[in-house]
């Protein structure tokens, strides 16, 4: 039931009554007419909609709804699209009065060939004079919807190092380095970059799963060795390691470049069509939506794009939702949800997004309160486009937080982080991830004793091979991570697919492993070169915890006597009645595997697929996984 209905549209007023042939300019006004409504104490019973008529909406500014702009149970507040329109929120300002470059300084740093392609406008002249910093949280282009990539070499790819000079050694378990940010280059080109006023390299300095941007302090042409500017990478430098130059004007050489003098204000831009026939979009508000203590009010149908910072925000409240909207070149976050309990994230398109896609926290931990969050049914994917690291698809943190049937692909690294207690990730598909790393999962936890009780359950894995091919891991329990349940799963064509890195009391049971190099990694790693966590980070974070007290010892009898039990040792491990096929099976250390009980699992014999995998994963009726207690697969869900 609605009980009252009001209307914005861009070419309303806010001086207007907000209905339907009158529509308010701004979803502020009706926000302010809700108050106003609500004042008496008096709310309508029913839903109360702000219909938003299609449009673009260059915002000026966030969104802010604090707690006098909940709804409740039975009056919640949706701010929604009009049914069949888009509706789009953009963060940035429409950039226009392109024009060749006729600067000569400019154009002879430009590559001859492109000299004639490359045109130029005035941030300054409409008003832009913040532009942010070049290693993270500043101005991006978009032409045409889509982001353009800030002038670059290589295009595509990276250059090595191969040589290190900066004379102060680092030893990392037999992998050597130097600590300072001083190497040798191959090749030419970044010879090039001698002159240029801001120049910076990215790149994978030490380990393939660790990035850093620095500015280029000096370039040595002779011999060819880059200087960076402090601090150095916290690993250090390694030879056969890769990065690349950015925002670097004499790197401006393909379609869909750009690159700011921020001195000038001046934007360079390669467009990929014609200048006159497109729409350059640069960001400039920080966030689109900040929700403060707000319940009840759902968000419904908006496309949101180009801010810099995150889209949108929700911090404590309960039961509010994100619905049907798309969420696409952004800065940073695509939806943050912290604190309060059950806001979810429903049926939304993310991507082309700057850090991760959906981070939900809360809950209590030291009482194993659950939050309640969820995000369900969102097509998430190249994400992580800025920050290539550790930014995931979906981020959970706290107790009791749902991910389910979400699709997630195309990105650098993680799809799902998790940490704390008691998740379910179930339903997803998830493929083409980590691309950009090695030693590094598509579900990730790690270290810590305390956080358990997280299903992992019916995901759909495939095609996860990491960086040059050199292997990744399908759901990754880092570093002693514990009490965790990893069921029904399919894993298709995935390196290491199912790691248990040294902890305890994990349970690997009844899934599908296809083509895995191995389906199975357990290691003992705390008791031999992890050992030195055991008594400082292992330790200190159980006892963070009430671990010993009735609730906990309850939910988990295995860490009240964990101390004095053989602390190191992967104990408790259980891996029954899984399937696999091609590949290789087992990858377990000849340390752990005192501790971890195999049995009833099916290697290497026909389990009899309905069709050849990937077509189909079903089992047949006859299949003899069954009469070791294989239990049916929901692939349907």
């Amino acid at each position: 039931m609605t009980a009252l209905t009001l209307y914005v549209a861009v070419d309303g007023n806010d001086s207007w009554s907000g209905q339907a042939n009158k529509p308010f300019a701004t979803i502020e006004r009706a926000r302010d007419e809700i108050r106003k409504i609500k004042k008496p104490g008096n709310i309508p019973e029913g839903e109360i909609i702000v219909e938003i008529k299609g449009g673009t909406y260059y915002r000026d500014q966030a969104f802010i709804l604090n707690n006098e702009d909940s709804g409740s149970e039975k009056s919640p507040i949706i701010y929604q699209a009009s049914k069949g329109e888009e509706v789009r929120f953009v963060g940035g300002k429409h950039v226009k009065g392109f024009s060749k470059v006729t600067d000569k300084d400019v154009i002879d740093r430009l590559d001859p060939e492109v000299r004639d392609k490359i045109y130029q406008a005035d941030l300054k002249a409409i008003g832009i004079e913040d532009f942010g910093n070049v290693n993270s949280g500043g101005i991006e282009l978009f032409y045409n919807d889509k982001p353009m990539t800030l002038a670059r070499y290589p295009n595509d790819g990276f250059i090595k190092i191969v040589g290190l000079v900066g004379g102060d050694p680092v030893d990392v378990r037999g992998t050597k380095g130097d600590k300072i940010g001083k190497f040798i280059y191959e090749g030419e080109r970044p010879n090039r970059w001698v002159g240029e006023k801001d120049a910076w390299v990215h790149g994978y300095w030490f380990w393939d799963w660790s990035d850093q941007r620095h500015p280029i302090e000096s370039i040595d042409t002779e011999k060819h060795i880059i200087s960076v500017k402090p601090p150095y990478h916290g690993y250090g430098y390694r030879v056969g390691q890769w990065f690349y130059g950015l925002n670097i004007l004499a790197e401006l050489d393909i379609p869909g470049e750009w690159y700011l003098d921020r001195e000038t204000g001046i934007l360079y831009f390669m467009p990929p069509s014609p200048i006159e026939n497109g729409q350059a979009i640069v960001s400039v508000q920080k966030t689109h939506v900040n929700m403060e203590n707000v319940s009840y009010v759902t968000i419904k149908g908006i496309t949101f794009e180009a801010v810099r910072g995150t889209a949108i925000n929700i911090h404590g409240g309960n039961d509010n939702k994100i619905v049907n909207c798309t969420l696409r070149n952004i800065g940073s976050w695509a939806i943050n949800i912290s604190g309060g309990k059950n806001n979810g994230v429903i049926g939304c398109d993310i991507y082309e997004i700057g850090d991760g896609g959906i981070s939900m926290s809360g809950g209590d931990r030291k009482k194993l309160e659950p939050a309640g969050h969820y995000a369900e049914n969102n097509d998430i994917h190249n994400y992580g486009r800025w920050n290539r690291m550790y930014q995931s698809g979906i981020s959970m943190s706290g107790v009791g937080i749902r991910a389910n049937n979400n699709l997630i692909y195309d990105a650098p690294h993680i799809a799902i982080f998790f940490s704390g207690n008691d998740h379910i990730i179930e339903f997803n598909e998830i493929y083409n991830v980590c691309y950009e790393s090695n030693d590094a999962g598509a579900i990730y936890a790690g270290r810590n004793w305390s956080m358990r009780g997280t299903e992992i359950r019916y995901n759909y894995f495939h095609h996860i091979n990491g960086f040059e091919g050199k292997g990744c891991v399908g759901v990754y329990l880092d570093d002693m991570f514990c009490g965790t349940l990893i069921y029904g799963n399919i894993f298709y064509k995935v390196t290491m697919a199912a790691f248990i890195g040294g902890g305890r009391d994990c349970t690997i049971e009844n899934n599908i492993f296809v083509d895995c190099v191995p389906s199975i990694h357990i290691d003992a790693r705390a008791m031999n070169w992890a050992s030195y966590h055991v008594a400082t980070t292992m330790t200190d974070t159980l006892k963070e915890m009430p671990y010993q007290n009735e609730l906990w010892s309850k939910r988990y009898p295995e860490l009240v006597n964990i101390l004095d039990d053989e602390p190191a040792a992967p104990k408790g491990n259980l891996v029954i009645r899984n399937i696999s096929v091609g590949g290789k099976w087992d990858g377990i250390y000849n340390e752990a595997r005192p501790y971890v009980t195999v049995k009833d699992n099916l290697v290497d014999q026909d389990p009899k697929f309905i069709k050849t995998p990937p077509e189909s994963f079903q089992l047949s009726d006859d299949s003899p996984a069954y009469k070791l207690g294989f239990k049916p697969i929901p692939i349907e869900k």
